[in-house]
């Protein structure tokens, strides 16, 4: 089947024909509470980025409805999100002062750059791209990023001015200027935070012990950010906290998203490339990971290829009206899951609502204070933060334990970009290490069955002049020459022996480099005396040595079965196999 590439599609033409009865209440239900719940995170999130306040409303509101169009998920929700936001502020700040006209130009022309980038690699059916980012990888890098976000709260929540691209850095900027703490900043954000965790913690089982719902008691624990801005917005206007030195969001432009051109420096856009690369392939494994989970509750798919497409859409989207780049969010999803969604109209619904709160409330947020913000971001990335997987990862593997740890450490110690890189470096390092050494068994027959089992956990039959090696890995340039010396010792080893045979049932495929080595040794064996034989060969690899020379001067044969060549080359290893019964030990690999 030739490749082509993928056209974009409008998943609206297919979901807008569910749209009427329940689902419809459901679906404006869903996008309201989502709506209500997202508009704190916004804010929050564009100042995690270094950005003003609106701009997080706006990257919520355009790229949102695109993604409704074009997106293949029914439930996810896109916009700022904390680990796209911190990236973000990494990529940007090298270029520009935060809070300026030229930080927000450059965040935008970051913006424009992601969504190109992940509209080209839909469009190339490039979406097998998020496996080449480890699960421990991914794990590692967001619990540092968790971690790095919380600690650059730190300085809001105490109302101090400091500084850090990195967590000592942070850490130090803070206790460097632990004289300075400003005391109500430090009360209403410790206050937010004992509010926020309280909530968290205690306020579903409150609801549900009240005779709520289980759905109902988690929609409304997951309103406490809401209940926390307005209490301390209040209050600050109130009794004039600002006066007495809190810091607050100030005035917000009430209006419609405005239209906005990126920059067009190609020399700037050299340099975000690689950022740009990384937020676009970070934010699009975040948004498919979790879109496919939640589309698995209700036996829908999710299209990689399209997700991209619409990812791309929704930050071109965000780079023309004032945004950010964006993505899909974990928790503005499963809320919206869990409200009820059936269709993107939801989201539609959302992006209506915070329109809405931008043209009329942003006025009332005029003495929202900063604190409550930063308090609001911790609580949120802290669920961010999985611990208990360096345990898990260690007892199951080494070397993923190793590519975690190194991924956490470089993120926390040396940034976002070069954490991520460095991990993904050696996830592929490791990986090229542990397939070059591939597991080579010597099997023998098991005695009454036709299954073959390792010399070396089993009790098997084996003939002396010749020896059954399964190559439990795909053959190529890295483990080649393992593959050779591996043979070379075995008829070193064993005088008798005339017959090798390679069961390849573990191979799927054959490279360039492994192909000549296997020429090679078949060479080598035909010189001492000795012939070259294949079992079990995989349909889509023999249709490729079909193709090469290997076949066509093999000193031995290809056998269709391993106990085919066992019947032809020891026929009497075979006959007094079924002579005897079966070991008691389960024939296991």
């Amino acid at each position: 089947m030739s490749w082509k590439p993928a056209l974009p599609r409008l998943p609206i033409l297919q979901w807008r024909r569910e749209l009427k009865g329940q689902a419809l209440v459901d679906d404006a239900l869903a996008g309201v509470i989502v709506a209500v719940m997202i508009i704190p995170q916004s804010l929050a999130y564009a100042l995690l980025a270094g950005l003003p306040p609106q701009a997080g409303l706006y990257a919520s509101i355009v790229p949102t409805v695109l993604y409704a169009l074009m997106g293949s998920s029914r439930v996810l929700a896109v916009g700022p999100v904390a680990v796209v936001s911190l990236m973000t502020a990494a990529a940007v700040g090298e270029f520009a002062q935060a809070h300026t006209a030229h930080y927000a130009e450059v965040a935008l022309a970051l913006a424009l750059l992601s969504g190109l980038m992940l509209t080209v690699m839909g469009l190339l059916r490039l979406g097998f791209i998020a496996n080449f980012l480890s699960h421990p990888v991914i794990s590692g890098f967001v619990t540092a990023s968790g971690l790095l976000i919380a600690a650059s709260q730190l300085k809001t929540l105490l109302g101090v001015q400091a500084g850090g691209h990195n967590l000592p850095e942070m850490l130090a900027g803070v206790f460097a200027k632990w004289d300075q703490v400003q005391s109500l900043t430090m009360a209403v954000g410790l206050g937010t935070l004992l509010f926020l965790f309280a909530v968290r913690s205690r306020l579903k089982l409150t609801l549900r012990g009240l005779g709520l719902s289980p759905r109902a008691a988690d929609l409304l624990s997951k309103l406490g950010p809401v209940a926390a801005i307005v209490v301390t917005t209040a209050a600050a206007a109130a009794f004039d906290w600002q006066g007495q030195g809190l810091k607050t969001v100030g005035h917000i432009p009430p209006g419609l998203p405005p239209f906005t051109l990126p920059s067009w420096d190609l020399a700037l856009w050299g340099e975000l490339a690689l950022p740009a690369l990384l937020i676009s392939i970070v934010g699009f494994v975040e948004s498919v990971s979790v879109g496919q989970s939640l589309a698995a509750k209700r036996r829908q798919r999710v299209d990689p290829d399209q997700e991209l497409v619409a990812l791309g859409a929704a930050n071109i989207g965000a780079a023309f009206t004032g945004g950010f780049p964006v993505t899909g969010g974990f928790s503005r999803s499963v809320v919206n899951f869990d409200a009820g969604a059936r269709t993107q109209l939801a989201s539609v619904i959302t992006a209506a609502g915070i329109l809405l709160a931008t043209l009329v409330l942003t006025p009332a947020l005029l003495h929202l204070p900063q604190a409550t913000l930063a308090a609001i971001i911790v609580v949120a990335v802290l669920t961010l933060v999985d611990f208990p997987i360096l345990s898990r990862t260690w007892r199951y593997s080494r070397p993923d334990f190793l590519a975690l740890v190194v991924t956490l450490v470089l993120t926390l110690l040396l940034g976002v970009e070069v954490g991520l890189v460095a991990g993904v470096t050696m996830s592929v390092a490791l990986y090229l290490l542990r397939t070059s050494q591939p597991h080579i068994a010597e099997v023998g027959l098991v005695p009454g069955t036709e299954h073959f089992r390792n010399v070396r956990r089993h009790q098997v039959l084996t003939a002396p002049h010749m020896v059954s090696l399964r190559v439990d890995e795909s053959l190529y340039f890295a483990n080649a020459r393992a593959i050779e010396d591996r043979i070379n010792d075995t008829v070193a080893r064993q005088p008798a022996l005339r017959h090798v045979v390679l069961q390849c049932s573990a191979i799927n495929d054959i490279d360039a480099s492994a192909l000549e080595s296997l020429e090679a040794i078949d060479g080598r064996l035909r010189d001492a005396g000795l012939c070259l034989h294949l079992s079990e060969v995989k349909g889509p690899v023999m249709d490729r040595l079909e193709r090469s020379d290997l076949l066509k001067h093999l000193s031995g044969r290809v056998f269709l079965t391993h106990y085919q060549a066992l019947q032809q080359l020891a026929p009497e290893l075979a006959g007094a196999a079924l002579a005897e019964p079966p070991s008691q030990t389960p024939p296991t690999a």
